[in-house]
């Protein structure tokens, strides 16, 4: 049986002298994915903190991890480059700011170019 109480949870947390004491852990709300129609995306261009590299960013996604991920794939894909979904962002290696614009469109959802 795992105790109440596991120690790697309350890192960083103040002892309690009250011997009743239970600590309770954050649920973390799990946050629904907005239809394409609703989503705000914004794609610009990025070259900060990558070595002079560009990259596209397309930031602004509301919703689940599963569901950035799949979007992130879908674009990774039709442009046939790499990159990463994450923290609300995709980033597509390369600068195809004018073909994911007009991809995400026609998959529905509001995006716009940002620089």
């Amino acid at each position: 049986m795992k105790p109440d109480n596991d120690w790697k949870q309350r890192l960083g947390v103040v002892y309690s002298t009250n011997p009743d004491f239970a600590f309770q852990t954050e649920e973390e709300t799990a946050q629904e994915t907005l239809p394409p129609s609703r989503q705000k995306l914004i794609v610009t261009l990025d070259r900060r903190n990558r070595g002079g590299k560009q990259v596209t960013l397309v930031s602004g996604f509301i919703g689940t991890p599963e569901d950035l991920s799949d979007l992130g794939k879908t674009l990774k894909i039709k442009c046939g480059v790499g990159g990463t979904a994450k923290d609300g962002q995709v980033t597509i290696q390369g600068d195809h700011r004018d073909k994911v614009t007009t991809l995400l469109k026609e998959m529905g959802y509001n995006a716009k170019r940002g620089n």
